[in-house]
């Protein structure tokens, strides 16, 4: 990797739910509203600056900003001045699984909306907070095809394959037509593509299934980010600089056993079948050869501290093999609901607690005391001063520590 100044101004990153789907026999969710976050922007951006992360993933809820074509941005006002007074830049997610009631992504009409959309997010955002801008214009384009296209848990609530595939292409030309869009307001304007990196094995008496699962790790996983690429349907208008930066999502339940029908089953964290991350992390960037960012990445409960070392070591090792990654993205800030029971998962930074008709937040604090010793190992400042982007990581500093620490990967995440 070469040392330079990193794409961020700070090495770790975070977020915040922002899910807009229509949801299955629920109708519209908002996980915004759901985990107050709007409420509460100052405290959980004062959060993020008092812990050193100086950019979060964020949302613009697209569901209920576009009325016919007509753009009310006034609901994400509260987000931006939390923004300005931290400190702390976004990544604007602008189709968080949701888009609006009379859309339809089948529709050819489609993706010139979309692009209608993001150009007026970009003319809206832009001027209110200091540069670089960053945008995702559809998160998870695999994973939102999944939901959409073969499992109906969201709109538009297809069960089958080949719908899963016609989604997908059509939020890869919506995606490409978005940054184009964007980038006529902001040439400049940098695009982070997020998608789940995944491992996808066969049933140990299932040898049959072993080339499907092979397809789904290494073909599959990665047909969206080659569409945005130019390398799949070059006819949609991609390239390397449409997709710009490649994020990755990591969570455990990404090492999986193929399943014919439904979710895959994820496997048990000291199953010898596991790929270290680090093997994962190489795999997609020997592939694109783009600047890249662990997207999303969050433990449960009382193993958040020890996920965190995990991932961070199998970042490093990833490093020290030549990886151009610019950050780990601890996702999300404040913790969320499981989107099919409604109980609190307990991956965020904070824990949210019920109290008198309000959320509190609570600081998980040996989840904070592990990214703090990881902010000094890789000399980083464990606070945000008022000009973040006065001092942006040198990439460096994170060769080195690769190197002197000579992590190597390890399939064991027990």
């Amino acid at each position: 990797m070469t040392a330079a100044a990193s794409i961020f101004p700070t090495f770790f990153l975070s977020g915040f739910e922002c899910s807009t789907f229509d949801w299955k026999d629920e109708g519209r969710r908002d996980l915004v509203a759901e985990t107050r976050h709007l409420e509460h922007a100052q405290e959980d951006y004062a959060l993020l600056q008092r812990l050193g992360i100086g950019v979060a993933r964020e949302g613009i809820p697209w569901p209920f900003v576009d009325r016919g074509g007509a753009y009310d941005f006034s609901g994400i006002d509260p987000l931006i001045e939390a923004m300005r007074v931290h400190k702390v830049l976004p990544i604007w997610d602008l189709c968080h699984y949701g888009y609006p009631d009379d859309a339809d992504p089948f529709a050819p009409e489609f993706a010139e909306r979309f692009a209608r959309y993001a150009r007026a997010c970009a003319e809206y955002v832009i001027p209110r907070l200091p540069g670089p801008h960053f945008f995702t214009p559809i998160n998870e384009i695999t994973f939102f095809a999944f939901i959409g296209g073969e499992w109906g848990w969201a709109a538009p609530f297809q069960k089958s394959r080949e719908q899963r595939f016609a989604l997908r292409e059509a939020l890869c030309r919506a995606d490409i037509a978005a940054v184009k869009a964007i980038r006529e307001v902001d040439p400049g304007a940098r695009m982070v593509h997020i998608d789940p990196l995944v491992n996808v094995v066969a049933p140990k008496d299932r040898p049959d299934l072993e080339e499907a699962a092979r397809r789904e790790t290494f073909e599959d996983t990665f047909l969206a980010w080659d569409m945005i690429a130019g390398l799949a349907r070059p006819e949609f208008g991609g390239s390397p600089e449409i997709l710009d930066i490649v994020g990755v999502n990591c969570y455990s339940f990404g090492q999986m056993e193929y399943r014919e029908s439904g979710p895959h089953a994820a496997l048990p964290p000291d199953d010898p079948r596991v790929c270290p991350l680090c093997d994962l992390l190489v795999m997609a960037y020997e592939r694109y050869r783009r600047p890249m960012l662990v997207g999303e990445t969050s433990g449960l409960e009382e193993g958040r501290e020890n996920w965190l070392n995990d991932v961070v070591h199998e970042a490093l090792a990833a490093v020290a093999r030549g990886v151009e990654l610019h950050g780990v993205c601890l996702f999300p800030a404040v913790d969320m609901p499981d989107w099919h029971k409604g109980i609190w998962v307990h991956n965020g930074i904070c824990d949210l607690i019920e109290d008198k008709g309000d959320l509190r937040r609570i600081p998980v604090e040996p989840y904070c005391d592990a990214l703090r010793r990881w902010q000094r190992r890789l000399n980083r400042v464990t606070h945000l001063d008022e000009d973040p982007l006065s001092d942006p990581v040198n990439l460096a500093d994170i060769v080195q520590a690769a190197r002197e620490m000579e992590t190597q990967p390890d399939r064991d995440w027990h």
